[in-house]
């Protein structure tokens, strides 16, 4: 119920009046419904049609006195119309409480997002690398829209508690003891339905679990749609997806059930009540025909009311887990924000690197229970302006040392400098504005070659997207395109083969125009012919700016000013390329060897 006050407040911070303007519509448009049914049988009783005694069965003082002072004048068709106008008012002001009603749940809806996407946005790397990206797009898209339906339901909820206290108390202004028994039927039959409300927030946690495995799956299996279509393994997961979605059916199914169940039982018990209702009030209070025939019109609706309220109460109750979810992303998300990153808009001035980037004593873990470190005291000066190349087997920690290069990591101690100042969290981000980053695994976004390049510098000219393409070895294929630049890649790029897509986002890279070039393997999947370009490209910005390169294939680094090894986490060996070649015991050379020997 916490969880649920929780977004009740954060509604109410969100649409300020509007959301008790809102409650007060409601509250309305149902007295308006109630007052047309009460009207209407001792209005007709005037006219005739009913012998009954207006005074007594109308509930609103002195209208009895007014609709007697007319009966004269007044027949049947303005009786009518009089009704009709009560209706039409009640239908109008339901129409714009309607509106306004969707108006507050989507401006709601649009702040959960924006809200839970900025704090995911603003987490720090490490807090991904632990993560389902799916379970992201799950609390974003099926969870975001269970807490608004929550909500609302809850709203209106409060909406029928009042309108059903209001009409209680007419109802026993017109005989307490009647009222009396519907409100203790209704509180036996809300008690004993208790159950079902447990139930229903059992099944609400297993459609949370069942939703997220159903996220999950479908995110990995199109992640990996290539290897399941060459390898055969359709059938693997259509038996996994039919059977998962049969999971999802008998838990939908199973919540139905619940929830008809609970209506059977109390239109069964309204049928029962009403009888013995009646019976009580002829037999044992005597109770007049006017006054008997109002509040049984009052009990007519109010029953309804109290199996609505069960019914919205037991999907309430479903929601919850959603609740929970959502807070608790958005929690973990704030416990892992970058240091001022709200005060930043994308625009942090960037970090110039005049003498160079260094590493003193960095030691580093993924989790502090862990005995082994990713890093482990590395002593390191990347001069500003040179080519440094970071080599060593899988898992030696070069993913790592560029991570916290890049500020995406902090050190578990020792500290990194740019030009002998230590690099602060409040620097981290102004560090990434002078960095561009070309992964071994290229992504692109699903749209075309220009907006793709232009996400970097939304104000590059043509000019200068060709020149970045033309560095790339990238802009002979890109101008043999039937749309040029403005070619759609796909999804991740899948239009392009993987060498093409490594040059254009090395091209992106470039008209970035950085202080610092990162490269991870950046030329891995292209030709002999155009890595030759790329590597004399790389070659000519020596000097302009301090590039980093993560090399697996050491052919490519022979013109490094420094190669760094590390193996294990540590630091084994540094220097040039010759020099560290003809180390026959180090590392590097056995490194070299085994390449060469490979190709052989």
């Amino acid at each position: 119920m916490g969880e649920l006050l929780f977004f009740v407040k954060k509604l109410y911070a969100v649409t300020g009046k509007k959301l008790f303007l809102n409650i007060g519509s409601m509250i309305t448009v149902s007295l308006l419904d109630g007052i047309s049914i009460y009207l209407l049988v001792p209005m007709l009783g005037i006219i005739g049609f009913f012998q009954i005694d207006a005074a007594k069965s109308l509930p609103i003082p002195g209208l009895s006195h007014l609709l007697q002072n007319v009966q004269s004048t007044l027949n049947l068709p303005i009786i009518l119309a009089m009704y009709v106008l009560i209706i039409a008012g009640q239908a109008l002001l339901q129409r714009s409480q309607a509106i306004r009603s969707s108006q507050i749940q989507q401006h709601f809806i649009r702040h959960l997002r924006f809200e839970t996407y900025r704090a995911l946005m603003q987490a720090k790397w490490d807090f991904f690398l632990v993560k389902r990206k799916s379970d992201f797009s799950h609390i974003l898209t099926t969870e975001l829209a269970r807490v608004n339906q929550g909500t609302n339901m809850f709203m209106q909820l409060i909406t029928s508690a009042i309108f059903t206290a209001i009409q209680i108390g007419l109802a026993f202004w017109l005989s307490a003891k009647l009222t009396s028994v519907i409100l203790v039927s209704g509180i036996v039959i809300f008690v004993v339905f208790r159950k079902y409300v447990r139930k229903a927030q059992s099944i609400g946690d297993r459609t949370t679990e069942l939703s997220q495995s159903y996220y999950a799956g479908i995110t990995e299996h199109f992640n990996g749609i290539k290897d399941i279509k060459s390898n055969r393994l359709e059938h693997i997961h259509l038996t996994w997806f039919h059977a998962l979605c049969k999971q999802i059916e008998d838990n939908v199914t199973q919540f139905i059930r619940l929830n008809s169940t609970t209506q059977f039982l109390s239109r069964i018990t309204a049928a029962v009540l009403i009888v013995l209702f009646i019976y009580v009030s002829f037999g044992v209070f005597h109770t007049p025909a006017e006054q008997m025939m109002v509040i049984i019109i009052i009990f007519a609706r109010l029953w309804p009311r109290f199996s609505s309220i069960q019914s919205s109460l037991e999907t309430m109750v479903s929601m919850f887990p959603a609740f929970k979810s959502v807070i608790q992303l958005q929690q973990e998300c704030k416990d892992a924000q970058e240091w001022s990153v709200q005060k930043d808009r994308g625009i942090s001035p960037a970090i110039p690197v005049e003498h160079g980037i260094e590493c003193r004593d960095v030691c580093f873990r993924y989790s502090n229970d862990q005995h082994s470190y990713a890093l482990h005291d590395i002593n390191i000066h990347i001069p500003a302006g040179g080519l440094t190349a970071i080599v060593g087997r899988s898992g030696a920690g070069k993913s790592t040392l560029i991570d916290i290069l890049m500020g995406l990591m902090q050190p578990e101690s020792g500290q990194m400098l740019i030009d002998g100042v230590p690099l602060t969290p409040d620097k981290f981000l102004p560090l990434r504005s002078s960095i561009s980053y070309v992964s071994q695994d290229p992504f692109l976004f699903h749209m075309s070659i220009r907006d793709n390049l232009k996400l970097v510098n939304p104000a590059a000219s043509e000019q200068e997207m060709w020149e970045a393409l033309e560095f790339s070895a990238s802009a002979e294929f890109v101008s043999k395109l039937p749309q040029g630049l403005d070619t759609v890649v796909g999804d991740r790029g899948v239009r392009l083969s993987g060498g093409e897509r490594q040059r254009i986002v090395l091209a992106r890279a470039i008209l970035r125009k950085p202080s610092i070039l990162i490269l991870d393997e950046a030329t891995s999947a292209l030709d002999g012919e155009n890595e030759l370009k790329v590597q004399q490209a790389i070659d000519r910005l020596k000097g302009k700016m301090t590039i980093i390169v993560i090399a697996h294939r050491l052919s490519t680094i022979r013109g490094a000013d420094q190669v760094i090894v590390l193996d294990k986490g540590e630091l084994i060996q540094q220097g040039g390329y010759q020099q560290l070649s003809q180390e026959t015991r180090g590392i590097f050379s056995k490194l070299l060897g085994y390449q060469i020997e490979a190709r052989a």
